[in-house]
């Protein structure tokens, strides 16, 4: 399973899913460095103007932590870098924690205008919490060491990114999520109502974030082929993913995308309306 949907494989757990040193990290983390120094900025004085930690400031310099987008564009207005660093992102080759597989779908996931996920298995990763990442990657052998799965984690969280409303122009989201994948109640009952109370506050407070729960009880289904995702590219392209056990699949092939659109549209009038599946993950904190 990949990173996306939040399954252990695009995480980096081992394979051809282990991550890569990466001299582009290094690259650019000395970049951000000059240009701090340029500025006159010790780490301690910078980190709080881009609202980030010395630590994780600390990590990109040193091309151990794959840079977030906002810490891209705080970092570019901060130091004034003539559109350098944001020039240098697009660039990068690798995130630590994803798999090779799943990276150039990531990029593609970043520079979304629409993003759609259907999923049957676990919550989106966009949507976990820490603790159900950390409960899903634990469930799924082999076991990771400690300091893989921190890195894991720390991908993942920091996809989170994209959620924000604040992105220019925002990414518009919709999910498609079985209502059996939240009551399975992976990592035990406080894990889940931590999960649920995000899922809630994240729906009502994103309002590009359109959220449905297909119900257990659904005798036609258009999903029954596995999870699937699109995205929408600045310039109005569209390109699908798919992933199984250890492997992703980028799909580019217009008929291809357009039989993926028909599905997800299906879906789309066969699962909750967003009120309704609002109503129900409400009914469902409640029972817990």
């Amino acid at each position: 399973m990949a990173e996306g949907t939040g399954g252990t494989g695009a995480l980096g757990c081992g394979g051809g899913g282990e991550p890569e040193v990466s001299d582009s990290l290094k690259t650019f983390g000395e970049v951000v460095k000059a240009f701090r120094k340029r500025a006159g900025l010790a780490q301690e004085e910078f980190a709080p103007r881009v609202r980030y930690s010395m630590p994780t400031v600390a990590s990109i310099e040193q091309g151990r932590r794959f840079p977030p987008p906002d810490f891209v564009e705080r970092a570019e207005e901060v130091l004034d870098a003539f559109g350098v660093l944001r020039g240098a992102a697009r660039h990068l080759s690798r995130q630590p924690g994803l798999a090779s597989w799943f990276r150039q779908w990531a990029q593609f996931e970043a520079d979304a205008v629409s993003l759609y996920s259907y999923e049957c298995r676990v919550v989106p990763g966009l949507l976990q919490t820490e603790e159900y990442a950390r409960a899903v990657s634990y469930s799924v052998p082999p076991l990771p060491a400690e300091e893989e799965m921190n890195e894991r984690i720390a991908a993942r969280m920091a996809r989170h990114e994209l959620l924000s409303t604040s992105r220019k122009p925002p990414t518009a989201f919709s999910f498609i999520v079985e209502q059996a994948v939240l009551e399975r109640c992976t990592g035990g009952d406080e894990v889940t109502r931590e999960l649920y109370d995000h899922l809630l506050g994240l729906i009502e407070r994103h309002w590009n974030v359109e959220f449905q729960l297909m119900p257990l009880r659904q005798p036609v289904h258009a999903g029954l082929d596995g999870p699937m995702r699109l995205a929408e590219t600045p310039d109005n392209r569209w390109f699908g993913y798919s992933e199984g056990q250890e492997n992703g699949r980028l799909i580019t092939a217009p008929k291809e995308i357009s039989r993926l659109h028909q599905r997800y549209a299906k879906m789309r009038s066969q699962a909750l309306t967003p009120e309704d599946s609002l109503g129900l993950l409400k009914r469902m904190r409640g029972a817990l």
